[in-house]
């Protein structure tokens, strides 16, 4: 489990640099600014949650846990819905994509509470 997160985290934050590059320099006066705002909101959270996999795969490489897993896929399926919807909301300007971003966000919330819990029992072996 932990290098298939480890080579996900890796995707997403190349991605999250490539889009981010893109929107920066290929979409400006192509884009609204207001979707252009919109896409940077998904590759800032794309990024953030592409370190957090990174941390949750490198402490499953120390001991595995369901606790992290779940966090791990939590993290995962959090990208997929709330970047992703908001990039598709930025390209396409549909609304009803930007109504998936809330699933994404709650889903970002239990990938952390996963996270605490599981780094919190991981530590707790080693006292």
């Amino acid at each position: 489990m932990a290098r298939v997160f480890l080579v996900i985290a890796a995707a997403y934050g190349f991605l999250a640099v490539a889009l981010g590059a893109f929107a920066a320099h290929g979409l400006q006066g192509r884009l609204e600014e207001r979707a252009l705002e919109i896409m940077e909101t998904g590759v800032r959270y794309q990024m953030i949650h592409a370190l957090a996999l990174l941390v949750v795969s490198l402490l499953l490489f120390r001991e595995p846990s369901t606790w992290l897993a779940g966090s791990g896929w939590a993290l995962v399926a959090g990208v997929l819905l709330f970047s992703g919807s908001l990039y598709l909301l930025a390209f396409t300007g549909i609304g009803r994509f930007g109504a998936v971003a809330p699933i994404g966000g709650v889903l970002f919330l239990v990938g952390w509470v996963l996270l605490a819990v599981g780094g919190w029992r991981l530590m707790s072996t080693f006292e």
